[in-house]
């Protein structure tokens, strides 16, 4: 069921949607909200246990899908490894002071790159890495 009760979900966008299993989607969707301006499109309610199944949001014009995990069917919570959410801006400051503000650290600071683009990487307190990058041209 979406968020406006017509029980029709959004469309997705992107042609390729990252869809993320944390610990606690809700509070997950809360902290991207404020820190990098998503916009909820789709919530499931939570369950008896606070967890909930399913999250769309918007952010930066694209999906991205949230959820708990639900070990008892198959999805266990894995701590995230090996990849990053890339996040193209065109105001690398803006968008960084936003996220650290609301409690992402730093990985890799921003700065010009070899490839004359502005690029740092930035760790939300769920475990997800996110690359931003301010293309130059």
């Amino acid at each position: 069921m979406s968020e406006t009760g017509t029980g029709a979900l959004p469309p997705t966008r992107g042609g390729v949607v990252a869809y993320l299993t944390v610990d606690g989607a809700m509070r997950a969707s809360e902290f991207y909200q404020r820190a990098f301006g998503a916009e909820v499109a789709a919530a499931i309610p939570p369950d008896e246990k606070g967890r909930t199944m399913h999250v769309h949001l918007i952010l930066n014009g694209s999906s991205l899908m949230l959820s708990d995990a639900f070990p008892e069917h198959g999805h266990p919570l894995q701590l995230p490894q090996s990849f990053a959410l890339m996040l193209p801006v065109d105001d690398i400051a803006a968008w960084w002071d936003r996220a650290v503000a609301a409690g992402a650290t730093v990985v890799m600071p921003y700065q010009e790159m070899f490839w004359g683009d502005v690029y740092g990487q930035l760790r939300d307190p769920f475990g997800v890495t996110w690359a931003m990058n301010q293309s130059k041209t």
